[in-house]
């Protein structure tokens, strides 16, 4: 009796019949190598400048700023073995950084936050009582995202200073790039501007191209999770100045999280290569309650 019994099983086991847990394992393991070879033969391109003290921030913010606080030379000896270690402390405004990602409740209109929360009342000393970056959904920090390269559509390196992009332009370099956008999308909008992060901080810092009020109210008609562009205040800033009806309209009507100082260089020369704008989007900001932005790590994953 015990013979046959083990002939039925070695007979099963040679027909690939394993019992349904020991398929459900395997297939398992099967569906997890397939996605680590599939991501680890994809194409990364960072999205990020590198950020330090002397790097361009909007006036309105607190200096970044950043030193050791303890140093190797300080704490050798301390603990035994040989190790010694070095801590730093930065001191830097939230919503500034390489990129950085404004949270819902950075912007209220008319003292009223995205859903209507009133603005007054939603914070206190220690941050933002609702809608900080601690709310940034963690279901979007992989999402489907389309670059809309206004400046390679419009055949310049970058576009000029104080450049307003239009509704129509969005709409046009879409078009002519033959992608479609969906509601809960990213977009990402490159003006050129990055070019000038490093080489030219005078420039970057001053009067810049960007979406205007057209462009955000295309852009929340769209219905778009996130939307984000090259340079630091994320809307057209002309040399008069602006109110930021970007900002307003995105972030506080629409709940449209912003994302500024993206390095978009070589993602775009990847993209018009390959003929195809749309990626993944992997942008993921620390979870500091009651923040009202966060510098974020982000990149594209490509084929």
């Amino acid at each position: 009796m015990k013979k046959r019994i083990v002939l039925l099983v070695a007979a099963v086991l040679a027909a690939g019949c394993l019992p349904v847990a020991g398929r459900a394992q395997q297939d398992k393991k099967k569906a997890t190598s397939n996605l680590v070879n599939s991501l680890k033969s994809a194409r990364v391109i960072e999205l990020n400048f590198v950020w330090d003290r002397n790097s361009p921030l909007l006036g309105l913010n607190p200096p970044f700023s950043i030193g050791l606080h303890t140093s190797h030379a300080q704490t050798k000896g301390i603990i035994p073995g040989g190790i010694a270690f070095a801590a730093d402390m930065m001191f830097f405004s939230g919503q500034h950084g390489s990129p950085n990602v404004d949270a819902l409740g950075h912007i209220s209109d008319n003292m009223k936050l995205f859903g209507g929360a009133d603005a007054a009342a939603s914070e206190g000393a220690s941050g933002l009582l609702t809608l900080g970056i601690e709310a940034y959904p963690k279901e979007r920090f992989i999402n489907r995202a389309v670059l809309l390269d206004v400046a390679r559509f419009k055949n310049v390196e970058a576009l000029a200073a104080g450049q307003e992009i239009t509704a129509e332009d969005l709409d046009a370099t879409a078009k002519a790039e033959a992608v479609e956008i969906n509601p809960g999308d990213s977009v990402i909008i490159r003006t050129g501007y990055g070019r000038y992060f490093e080489a030219d901080r005078t420039k970057y810092s001053g009067p810049r191209p960007g979406p205007g009020e057209s462009a955000a109210r295309w852009l929340a008609g769209k219905k778009v999770f996130l939307a984000g562009d090259d340079q630091m205040s994320f809307e057209v800033v002309p040399e008069k100045g602006t109110i930021f009806p970007c900002h307003r309209i995105l972030i506080a009507d629409n709940g449209i999280y912003i994302v500024e100082n993206l390095n978009l260089e070589e993602l775009s020369k990847a993209l018009a290569a390959q003929k195809v704008y749309e990626f993944v989007l992997v942008l993921n900001p620390p979870r500091i309650r009651g923040a009202t932005g966060a510098a974020a790590n982000a990149f594209a994953i490509l084929p």
